[in-house]
């Protein structure tokens, strides 16, 4: 069982990665959830003011890929990833002593949103160049899924743990709470003893432009790599349908109530624990490449259930919960899978700039999908749009289907 056993469970320095990235994730689901809630209830923010809240922590991941990838590459990653902890432990701060001296507003909480946002977005490409650096590619799907199923773990019991403390603390001191996830979280990466040599030749300081066209080449320019951008483009896409409407057609067009629908959400996160320890034993069994393929397939199969839920509505539960199960363990799956093959395979000095090039793409394509949905769910209805999105969906697979791929054994090819 990758979470508990494996060679990585007596490497001092990626327990001690593990563990930073164990209380940041704990602490940004506090955040996640605490945010909107002084919104509303301190600053009496409306509906349009808490989109725009939640937008602002979005978008700045936009323009961290496009722009950072580079300087990452080119620096060590290590203090990158506890300059955004420190960044985002004292912004984070900073709302609960507004709030103390009442002088919280919302545009207060608009700067914290975005530049938490976008030293989160920095943190995660560090943090996704710096793992083959410290623990060498061989041992990368076991990496992955120890850290994926903390971020499981985490989506499972963070909203529970931030409600407690809201309710019995107040929001403020909720967020005081995260302020000192990070600091955590910084001093345990303060403490990695291995030693990373950044690339800083004077040659390796291109331009934004070249710092794009090197990131695309490396992406999409490859044999293996390139077809799985092309997949988590077209699920990105597919994704805007369920971001868009997947509420509003479980609560008005299935009728499901908000308590059930949190319930079923709620399955999601135990099945992408289950995924996190699955993914190396699928990639042993099946090899690589048929592992990312039938993972990615039960995942956007899984999608179809959605749509079905509105045939035989007194099931829609059922479907709702079989896609849960079924999709986020298997999404999970293929994304460790994905990810470690980019990470063994890609140069390390291209690392960040791939990957920037793939959060960008997500930037642009969720809020694409999410505008075609409620488009065509107002030129027909949400579900025929629900319906489009499961399908589109399904074509995700597709550019998986290449003899290179079906042949993958390990990452190590």
């Amino acid at each position: 069982m990758p979470f508990s056993l494996g060679p990585l469970a007596r490497h001092r320095d990626f327990v001690r990665l593990w563990g930073a990235q164990t209380v940041s994730a704990f602490g940004s689901r506090i955040t996640r959830t605490a945010l909107p809630v002084i919104a509303i209830l301190l600053v009496t923010a409306d509906p349009v003011q808490i989109a725009v809240l939640s937008a602002l922590a979005v978008i700045p991941g936009v323009v961290v890929g496009l722009f950072a990838g580079g300087f990452i590459d080119r620096h060590a990653k290590r203090p990158i990833m506890v300059l955004s902890d420190v960044a985002r432990a004292g912004l984070v701060f900073s709302i609960p002593v507004a709030a103390w001296t009442a002088q919280l507003g919302m545009g207060q909480l608009y700067v914290v949103a975005a530049l938490a946002g976008g030293f989160s977005a920095l943190f995660q490409l560090a943090d996704n160049a710096y793992l083959p650096v410290l623990i060498g590619r061989e041992q990368l799907v076991e990496g992955n899924s120890k850290l994926s199923a903390t971020e499981s773990i985490a989506e499972i019991g963070g909203p529970g743990l931030a409600g407690v403390l809201i309710q019995w603390l107040t929001a403020p001191i909720a967020l005081a709470f995260d302020a000192l996830s990070y600091v955590l979280s910084a001093l345990l990466l303060a403490r990695i003893g291995s030693r990373e040599v950044p690339d800083l030749s004077p040659a390796a300081a291109p331009s934004l432009f070249e710092d794009v066209r090197i990131g695309a080449r490396a992406g999409f320019g490859h044999p293996v790599v390139g077809p799985t951008f092309v997949a988590f483009a077209i699920d990105d896409l597919a994704n805007g349908f369920f971001m868009a409407l997947y509420m509003l057609y479980a609560l008005q067009t299935l009728a499901i109530g908000v308590a059930t629908i949190g319930l079923v959400i709620s399955l999601g996160g135990i099945s992408a624990l289950a995924g996190a320890f699955v993914a190396a034993a699928a990639s042993r069994r099946l090899g690589l490449g048929y592992a990312m393929i039938t993972t990615l397939a039960l995942a956007k199969l899984a999608g179809l259930f959605v749509a079905f839920a509105a045939i035989v509505p007194a099931f829609a539960v059922v479907w709702l919960s079989a896609s849960q199960l079924v999709g986020d363990g298997a999404m999970v799956a293929f994304l460790i899978l994905a990810n470690s093959y980019r990470q063994a395979v890609l140069p390390l000095d291209v690392m960040a700039r791939a990957n920037g090039l793939l959060q960008v793409m997500t930037g642009v394509l969720l809020p694409m999908g999410a505008l075609i949905a409620g488009a065509l769910a107002a030129a027909t209805s949400v579900t025929v749009s629900v319906w489009t999105g499961s399908v589109i969906g399904l074509f995700a697979v597709a550019p998986l289907l290449r003899r290179r791929i079906v042949g993958l054994q390990s990452v190590r090819q």
